[in-house]
């Protein structure tokens, strides 16, 4: 009976501490979902405005009865502003893209001539147009590209009188080329973007006729030659059609 009694009290006081040491242990709990963040998706149609500065390296000659003689080489340089229109694929980090862009341009220099110092030319490019590829690598809201393609360039030439100021002879050409270039842009918002690029055009060598000049100092010009290549820095703004890519699960 006495052991009975003392198992009793023993089972008895067993169940009372049981709550309490469930109390004590750990409960298991689901952790909270991983949060959605929005990735920038670069895919889609963009227009754009730009601006910046060029300049540009020519060298010319002159085509006389005599044969051709050089006229020496020149930079000029001066601003741009123009527009872009493109349209861009993304897979993955990798941005693929296709665009054209046109710019106005005041790019010009008027200097002596080697060859007759009573006569100056004057070299201008007022219009420059690109069609090009890119191919970029995104961060995100970053994005960074190269670009190359077709470059296309209008030009003028003057030839004028140094102690008069009358014009002798001038030729207007356009001039077809290659261009290679690279950028960086960043989306600063779901469909804007800021960027800054810089391209060189090679533009070769274009010819032209004149219709027998006699220069002040009795020279005669049948023609000229021109050689031209160009720097171009510009800064752009974009307007993407489009927002942000669905969001998705980081990963931490």
């Amino acid at each position: 009976m006495r052991k009975f009694v003392i198992a009793a009290v023993g089972f008895t006081a067993l169940g009372l501490t049981a709550p309490a040491m469930a109390a004590d242990m750990a409960v298991k709990t689901t952790p909270p979902p991983a949060p959605l963040v929005a990735i920038y998706n670069w895919s889609g149609f963009y227009i754009g405005a730009n601006g910046g500065w060029g300049r540009s390296h020519g060298c010319a000659d002159f085509v006389t009865p005599a044969g051709t003689v050089a006229a020496g080489c020149a930079d000029r340089s001066g601003g741009l502003v123009g527009g872009q229109i493109g349209y861009r694929w993304q897979t993955n980090q990798f941005v693929f893209g296709l665009e054209a862009q046109g710019d106005w341009a005041e790019i010009k220099n008027t200097r002596v001539s080697l060859i007759d110092p009573t006569i100056s030319t004057t070299g201008k490019i007022d219009g420059i147009g690109l069609l090009t590829a890119q191919l970029g690598w995104a961060w995100n809201a970053s994005l960074l590209y190269v670009k190359g393609g077709a470059a296309v360039t209008r030009n003028r030439f003057d030839i004028f009188n140094n102690v008069t100021g009358v014009g002798l002879a001038s030729a207007g050409h356009t001039r077809w080329g290659g261009a290679l270039g690279v950028g960086w842009e960043y989306g600063f918002a779901p469909n804007w973007s800021f960027g800054i690029e810089y391209d060189h055009l090679w533009m070769g060598r274009d010819n032209f006729g004149f219709a027998g000049v006699v220069t002040p100092g009795g020279f005669t010009l049948t023609g000229s030659g021109v050689s031209q290549d160009v720097d171009m820095v510009t800064l752009r703004l974009n307007y993407r059609f489009g927002g942000y890519g669905a969001p998705v699960t980081a990963r931490y």
